[in-house]
């Protein structure tokens, strides 16, 4: 019989939370559409435990048109009141107008540049990995990559963009590298060695 899998311990212990992280969290990201649902997520998660967003996840995805920004920056009066009635999603009218607001700056951003190229330019184009080995207790709320990610993206017009959610996106979106020291992910994605 094999060993059970070491994991992260903030995941140990909910099917759901443990195929999460096995399968997606900090697993890199590059598709523009992709990153947008993930940061509109975290927004969504802020004052909330992220498994309460994970449970809703089919939830969100279908109540916004699959997180198309295209769709969504179209929104008006009605679609706010369809979702603020939806039981499947969180119904915070400052986070389902943001999600609005966000699609519209996420546009905007779009003409310039890929959103992925944008996001992934904090962090110079590959996911950073802590030199040394990341132990429980010792992984940051905040960076000073996303410090600078926040800091931008207010500035471009989106909302629900602090540092805390940038970074939580950060690591769920792989453009860092949090997987702590004996997990079975940090050792894959280190060769087969423990970090």
């Amino acid at each position: 019989m094999s060993e059970p899998r070491v994991r992260c311990a903030w995941c140990v212990g909910d099917r759901l939370y443990e195929a999460y992280h096995d399968e997606e969290w900090g697993v890199p990201v590059r598709d523009d559409q992709a990153l947008f649902e993930r940061l509109m997520l975290e927004g969504f998660q802020a004052g909330l435990s992220w498994i309460t967003i994970l449970r809703k996840g089919e939830n969100f995805f279908r109540a916004f048109d699959g997180w198309n920004p295209e769709i969504i920056s179209l929104y008006g009066p009605d679609d706010i009141a369809r979702l603020m009635v939806d039981p499947g999603i969180i119904r915070n009218r400052l986070k389902v107008e943001g999600a609005v607001k966000n699609a519209r700056a996420y546009l905007r951003l779009r003409e310039e540049r890929s959103f992925s190229d944008h996001l992934w330019s904090f962090v110079g184009g590959e996911p950073l990995r802590t030199p040394s080995p990341l132990l429980p207790g010792t992984i940051p709320a905040t960076t000073p990559q996303s410090d600078a990610m926040s800091k931008d993206l207010k500035k471009r017009g989106f909302t629900f963009v602090g540092s805390t959610i940038c970074y939580a996106f950060m690591q769920s979106a792989g453009l860092v590298d949090d997987h702590v020291a004996g997990c079975w992910k940090a050792a894959a994605q280190n060769g087969g060695a423990l970090s």
